[in-house]
């Protein structure tokens, strides 16, 4: 009997692959950690996606789900809850005992080959190390591995090394730490100090959900830290952004700076966060410290847990940890107008043949990934498992514009210019000098004029 395809992963990508295995002809085996499919997407079901609906199926997977009677909703933005029940749960269930769940993935190695022997390397079958949620392991013998597990399980931390920030663990334990968007309401919110950490779209959508009790409730207050020296292109490219919904969270969160329910500290480069009676005391590394916090919310981004694949050969980025292929698409630093092109086969290739890492996992830490990107990835390495070159080297995609130019501007200092040439010209910030006490700033209302490209 041939040996299957093991799916590292039920997430969108992950059962997205086993549609193509299958159309392929080829045998998929996902192994999923959870007890259901997508358990990550179901930890923010609260969550409203900037993705339409046809931007959030796949296509052999709409195509395995015909017979079953489903229709593919075909507008609007569902949150996270709505992709599971209206998509993904019923695409695992097509994909029946294919799927195990309750099967964590503990490491991946070639059959009778640490990662140091050469003889013999490529012929040996990948073998699959597995703990099952009854306390009993496998070894799992398969032809390919598409890791596509994802970064959900590895959170970035508060501190600006790239290290917790002391006392990050105790105040998680005290509850006063999250690294998750919350569901955030005025239960747990109103009349409260929240701190938010990060500057992606997590943050933004964290800064609007609570710039909306700000408004309600007034003595609310929230402050969100940067860590960049000034706002740059913080919110995002606004009409610029071919993503209608990316670019208006961006609008939204900017609306609220600009009526003063947020206050903005840059330049604050966390290294501790205390845990007091009154609530978390974040500091920065240059000394200052924010008011007690009722809640702290850091959303730094993700990484990849690469642990799983110590016994292979990987041929990754060394400050991103994505397939070097793509690493220079997809870094913050240098992100170029316009957008980052789609992958396949080729950019994900590593130097263990038939390993494959997709989806979020295969940005690294890079944040921007899109879950279209993910379906073409998957589209184009099972072409190449199957043998099926020219469709595996066919690009079937084109990604849409962020509107967002620059990357990570200037990390220190004045971010006035960092605007870039296709998104408007950020505002202004005032400096924030240093001293015992961080100073807010106050966004004025008045845009800048636009640059053009």
């Amino acid at each position: 009997m041939e040996h299957p395809v093991v799916v590292v992963g039920a997430g969108p990508q992950g059962l997205a692959a086993a549609a193509h295995l299958l159309e392929r002809g080829l045998e998929p085996l996902v192994l999923e950690k959870g007890e259901g499919p997508a358990a990550a997407v179901a930890e923010w079901a609260h969550v409203r996606l900037f993705s339409a609906w046809p931007e959030l199926v796949d296509t052999a997977a709409a195509r395995l789900l015909a017979p079953t009677g489903w229709v593919a909703p075909a507008s609007g933005y569902p949150t996270g809850g709505e992709w599971m029940s209206e998509y993904l749960a019923p695409l695992a269930a097509a994909l029946g005992e294919r799927v195990r769940y309750g099967a964590r993935v503990t490491g991946v190695a070639r059959k009778g080959r640490d990662l140091v022997v050469d003889a013999g390397r490529a012929e040996q079958p990948f073998v699959v190390h597995v703990a099952l949620a009854d306390g009993t392991e496998q070894r799992i013998e398969a032809r390919a591995v598409i890791d596509a597990s994802g970064t959900w399980g590895t959170p970035s931390p508060a501190g600006a090394d790239g290290l917790p920030a002391l006392g990050e663990a105790a105040a998680v334990e005290a509850n006063l730490v999250t690294h998750r968007i919350p569901d955030i309401d005025a239960a747990t919110a109103a009349d409260r100090h929240t701190v938010v950490v990060g500057n992606g779209h997590s943050a933004l959508t964290a800064i609007v959900a609570l710039a909306g009790i700000a408004e309600a409730h007034p003595e609310t207050t929230v402050t969100w830290v940067l860590r960049r020296g000034g706002i740059g292109d913080t919110f995002g490219g606004g009409d610029a952004d071919a993503l209608p919904a990316r670019g208006a969270l961006g609008l939204r969160a900017k609306a609220a700076v600009d009526a003063g329910r947020i206050r903005v500290v840059t330049g604050f480069r966390t290294a501790a966060i205390e845990t007091t009676p009154a609530g978390a005391v974040v500091t920065a590394e240059d000394g200052r410290a924010l008011d007690p916090a009722d809640h702290v919310i850091v959303l730094t981004g993700f990484r990849p847990d690469l642990s799983i694949l110590s016994e292979l050969r990987l041929d990754l980025d060394p400050r991103l940890q994505a397939p070097s292929r793509i690493a220079a698409e997809v870094d913050p630093n240098l992100h170029s107008c316009g957008t980052v092109r789609a992958t396949g086969a080729a950019d994900l290739a590593q130097p263990e043949p038939d390993l494959y890492i997709v989806g979020a996992k295969s940005y690294g830490r890079a944040p921007t990934f899109l879950a279209l990107t993910g379906y073409e990835q998957v589209r184009s390495v099972v072409a190449a498992i199957a043998g099926d070159s020219a469709a595996a080297a066919r690009i079937e995609l084109t990604l849409p514009e962020t509107g967002v130019c620059g990357g990570a501007g200037l990390f220190d200092g004045d971010e006035s210019g960092a605007g870039g040439c296709c998104a408007p010209a950020g505002p202004v910030p005032v400096g924030v000098p240093a001293g015992a006490r961080p100073q807010f700033i106050q966004l004025g209302a008045t845009p800048a004029a636009a640059q053009s490209c």
